[in-house]
């Protein structure tokens, strides 16, 4: 079975996929003082790019765990995800509290996809 990394880093790549599965790298947002809607908009954004790039869609995300750095952002994030959700496709999700990376960050998302035959990273 071929891994294959898309943009790897000195630290980590954006996804490594093994066979047809990508594992994503953590989303996190570009505007650390905003509030949790804006990075929760930004966080899917990033995550819908990476997918595409992978040669996958939306509906092709099977599972996605959400980390708030306070889960009493949790409606506000919930609000902007069922806004950007494909309701008749939902992957699996867990979401848990936790301290994040950096001060001012309030959400990342990490998923894993299911990507077309011809793909690679």
């Amino acid at each position: 079975m071929t891994l294959s990394r898309l943009k790897p880093g000195a630290r980590m790549s954006q996804a490594v996929t093994i066979g047809n599965i990508a594992f994503l790298a953590g989303q996190v947002p570009d505007d650390l003082s905003a509030d949790i809607e804006t990075q929760t908009r930004q966080v899917l954004a990033k995550l819908d790019a990476v997918v595409a790039e992978l040669g996958a869609t939306k509906s092709d995300i099977a599972s996605v765990q959400v980390w708030l750095a306070d889960m009493a952002d949790f409606q506000g994030m919930n609000a902007v995800w069922d806004d950007w959700l494909q309701a008749d496709v939902p992957p699996a999700r867990a979401t848990g509290g936790t301290g994040l990376a950096r001060p001012g960050m309030r959400v990342e998302m990490i998923a894993i996809v299911a990507v077309p035959d011809a793909v690679s990273a």
